[in-house]
């Protein structure tokens, strides 16, 4: 049943395979909730892994992480195997590194805003073309003086300096308004109350610790705490398109390849596009399109293939179909959808099995020899070998304290950037007004100070023998002691104010 060089799904009327060499050509697994999306996802990871090839998974309900223990094969698994004839069929386990944007349930996920680019980040903020204009302008600023952006409150630092000196910047590169500005700080602070004030910093996230093999030649699971990161669901698409960006950027062109360097699956796709601007659907699109040629295989997960835009789905050419209801006019659609996108079967109506399959029976359609889609099968897929469900608590914190990137990403990095230097300047700007103020006024006080002097002086009596002070005498001496606290007090505030402010 395992052959080199393919994936074993099941068993239709015909043995299922995936053929690794077009497992960069994407897929997609839909079903309804409790049709065994899941466990098809799982099979497919431990395929890809057991072949060498590193995989990302994102794990909505704490499900998958099963892969990372020793399987027990329970009565229905065996069973299945029988059902199918899968006589290679033996309990496994495979190597798994835990991720988590919140840093609970696994090593901490983190980007530079630096990273995320101005494109980017306005693609996911929504912004509009006058405010993406205004932060491609901050980004410049950034990079011509030398400022870092590591993090939301280095940006924010940013966008307010570029508001105060908005008059000198808009002369060079363009109108820099009021509204721009608060409408980008605005879009920064809902995505922060999402979480992203944890996904930007540093340690960043680096990708060859996405694709690791371990002593065995299996590529390691990195499995993404997702249960909580649902809950934000701009901050998770924020996530997934940094991940896909940063991927493309990076790998080098490989174009046709024996299997892929890299598999992704995105559970709960539906989120990446829901209520997103067209040009961040165009963004996904073009990546999808262009990512295959680095040897990275992207698999979505939902319920429905309508979740997935149309640009989209047409990337996706392998396709694993579990049960569809169609109660609702827009059910009956997503049915009529998923059935026009396989290779008919003339054995079978497509659209009539889609709602008749039972848990753990999916239509199962794949590139074959030359690329061409294979006729859809009705297949019973097969169990997989590592646990079917979570681990505990304590496994999963095992499993973290000895994984190959313990230590790396655990301890939050805050480097000088652009926060610290542009409170430094504002220091430094405060300081230097106060002297200025302080020395103006020690200036003035000793004008006035020598023009009365020179008055009184002139008003005064001729020389006389006697000690005695005259009035004029007495007036000019308790002016001057007048002038004289006034300046010792003022350099006694100046010179406390500058300690207090360097502190």
């Amino acid at each position: 049943m395992l052959v080199d060089g393919k994936i074993y799904l099941g068993a239709s009327d015909r043995t299922e395979y995936l053929n690794l060499k077009y497992g960069n050509r994407h897929g997609l697994i839909t079903g309804a909730t409790g049709t065994g999306k899941t466990v098809s996802l799982q099979v497919l990871a431990e395929g890809f892994s057991a072949a060498g090839v590193p995989v990302f998974a994102a794990d909505i309900k704490g499900d998958l992480s099963g892969i990372a223990k020793m399987g027990q094969a329970q009565g229905w698994q065996t069973k299945r195997a029988e059902d199918i004839g899968f006589t290679d069929y033996r309990d496994d386990v495979f190597p798994v590194i835990f991720w988590d944007l919140f840093g609970k349930q696994g090593h901490p996920v983190r980007a530079t805003i630096s990273e995320m680019g101005p494109v980017l980040l306005a693609r996911i903020l929504n912004l509009n073309d006058t405010q993406e204009g205004v932060l491609n302008i901050t980004f410049r600023v950034a990079d011509e003086e030398g400022l870092l952006l590591l993090d939301l409150k280095d940006l924010r630092a940013l966008l307010g300096n570029v508001q105060e000196r908005a008059k000198e910047i808009s002369g060079r590169y363009g109108n820099v308004t009021t509204a721009s500005i608060g409408a980008i700080q605005r879009a920064l602070l809902v995505l922060e109350q999402q979480g992203a004030d944890h996904f930007f910093g540093e340690r960043a996230l680096a990708i060859a610790d996405l694709m690791r093999v371990d002593a065995d030649g299996r590529g390691f699971v990195s499995i993404l705490a997702a249960d909580q990161l649902m809950q934000s669901p701009r901050l998770y698409a924020t996530f997934l398109l940094w991940l896909l960006s940063e991927l493309f950027e990076e790998l080098p062109e490989v174009g046709d390849v024996d299997k892929p360097k890299l598999v992704f699956f995105f559970d709960e796709a539906h989120l990446l596009f829901d209520d997103a601007p067209k040009a961040l659907i165009d963004k996904v699109e073009q990546v999808v399109k262009l990512i295959r040629s680095k040897g990275v295989g992207v698999y979505f997960v939902t319920q429905n293939p309508v979740d997935i835009p149309e640009s989209v789905l047409a990337q996706l050419a392998n396709r694993v179909q579990h049960a569809l209801r169609a109660y609702t006019p827009r059910e009956q659609k997503a049915v009529k959808v998923a059935a026009d996108t396989f290779r008919p079967n003339p054995a079978f109506s497509t659209a009539e099995a889609i709602t008749q399959l039972g848990i753990g029976e999916a239509l199962v359609s794949v590139l074959e020899d030359k690329g061409v889609p294979s006729m859809v099968g009705r297949t019973l897929i097969r169990p997989p070998s590592a646990q079917v469900g979570p681990i505990t608590p304590a496994e999963r914190d095992s499993i973290i304290a000895n994984s190959p990137v313990g230590g790396l990403y655990d301890t939050v990095i805050d480097r000088e950037s652009a926060y610290e230097v542009l409170q430094k300047r504002a220091r430094e700007k405060q300081l230097a007004d106060e002297r200025a103020k302080y020395d103006a006024e020690r200036q003035a006080d000793a004008d006035r100070y020598a023009k009365e002097r020179e008055r009184l002086e002139k008003a005064a009596a001729p020389r006389r023998t006697s000690t005695r002070q005259t009035p004029t005498e007495a007036a000019v001496n308790s002016f001057a002691r007048t002038v004289a606290n006034r300046l010792g007090n003022a350099l006694v505030r100046g010179i406390l104010g500058g300690l207090k402010g360097k502190r």
